[in-house]
């Protein structure tokens, strides 16, 4: 299969349907009112709204326990020792590191910090084995199963190559996060087979462990003086709340940005990016609670999915900026955006 044959069979496969809630729910759960609690990262995202939105139309009757870290992991802690004496039916848990903090690895010597008695249902997560969340992806083995949120990184390097000539990519990412080594690891392997220079830059980290965002100028710099022609934007964490001050430095250095979430491009950091929608990601979450809550499996058979359509979107304003216009094929299956309309629907 050439290059654009597969390029355009992936993205043909963004204008079907995505997720559709059941009708109806079992009739065993049609009078009783579940608890569930959310432990979210940055506040309501579409992925939320898409996990509520399934179940609601589902006609399942949920009560709903709210907790947010507000981008602070500090406070994840105090929420998991909240969790007995809520007693939820079923946890939703919103990314990687709160994944982690929640349920730990699976592999972990010191497990019972976490809660291994309650059903865990995760979203936006990139890579659940690498960061040993679960062994398997076909059958997690413990109380958690969940959603993936990331397009395969071969396929992404594909649309990269097919908007502009790639020789060497850049990588900006958070070496404390098992989810972001993950990804690079993956990268590193697929780009030398592609014959592709992987450029890597990681940040600093503050006496307390956690990185910071110094430097960030002479990183993005570096990369670009280095030959880099694409700065991918893997859904790292920390680089998420970045876009804003990202964003203007590498358009000042011409440096085009390739986004593997949504939020990337709709936050004008990125000029492209394959992603699976938040909207519909939360919404394959949802229906994993509803295999546990209303058809009675445990979360240890259940496998973790990512969607199998994808959406490819470009940000014309972006693309204004640098002068680097999409090919006219790419406009065929692309949904063209700009900064203007509402952040608060992506984020």
């Amino acid at each position: 299969m050439s290059r654009r044959t597969f390029l355009n069979h992936c993205l043909r496969r963004a204008s079907l349907p995505l997720l559709a809630p059941w009708t109806a729910p079992m009739a065993q759960a049609a009078d009783k009112t579940w608890h569930i609690l959310m432990i979210t990262f940055r506040g309501e995202t579409d992925v939320d709204r898409g996990f509520r939105a399934y179940l609601a139309d589902a006609g399942v009757k949920v009560r709903y326990t709210l907790r947010d870290v507000g981008q602070d992991m500090r406070r994840a802690p105090g929420i998991v020792q909240e969790i007995p004496a809520l007693a939820p039916d079923l946890i939703y848990v919103w990314g990687t590191p709160l994944t982690l903090a929640v349920v730990g690895a699976w592999d972990n010597p010191n497990g019972e910090h976490f809660i291994h008695d309650i059903p865990v249902v995760f979203a936006l997560v990139a890579a659940p084995v690498d960061a040993r969340i679960v062994p398997s992806l076909e059958a997690p083995g413990r109380n958690v199963t969940g959603a993936v949120h990331v397009v395969p990184f071969d396929v992404q390097l594909r649309v990269m190559q097919n908007y502009l000539p790639l020789k060497k990519l850049g990588v900006l990412y958070t070496q404390t996060e098992p989810n972001s080594r993950a990804i690079v690891e993956t990268a590193q392997a697929i780009c030398k087979k592609n014959d592709i220079s992987l450029l890597t830059r990681t940040f600093a980290n503050n006496a307390q462990g956690r990185p910071v965002a110094d430097g960030l100028e002479d990183l993005i710099a570096g990369l670009k003086d280095e030959g880099a022609q694409w700065l991918y934007l893997l859904p790292d964490t920390f680089l998420g709340t970045l876009y804003d001050r990202l964003a203007p430095i590498t358009l000042a250095k011409k440096l085009p940005c390739f986004g593997a979430a949504e939020l990337a491009i709709r936050s004008g950091a990125a000029l492209t990016g394959l992603v699976s929608r938040y909207y519909s990601v939360g919404q394959l979450a949802a229906a994993k609670a509803m295999e546990i809550l209303v058809e009675g499996k445990s979360p240890a058979q259940i496998p973790v999915e990512r969607l199998k359509r994808f959406s490819l979107l470009i940000n014309m304003q972006v693309a204004q900026q640098l002068q680097l216009y999409p090919p006219i094929d790419m406009l065929n299956y692309a949904e063209v955006i700009g900064v203007g309309e509402s952040r608060a629907a992506a984020s």
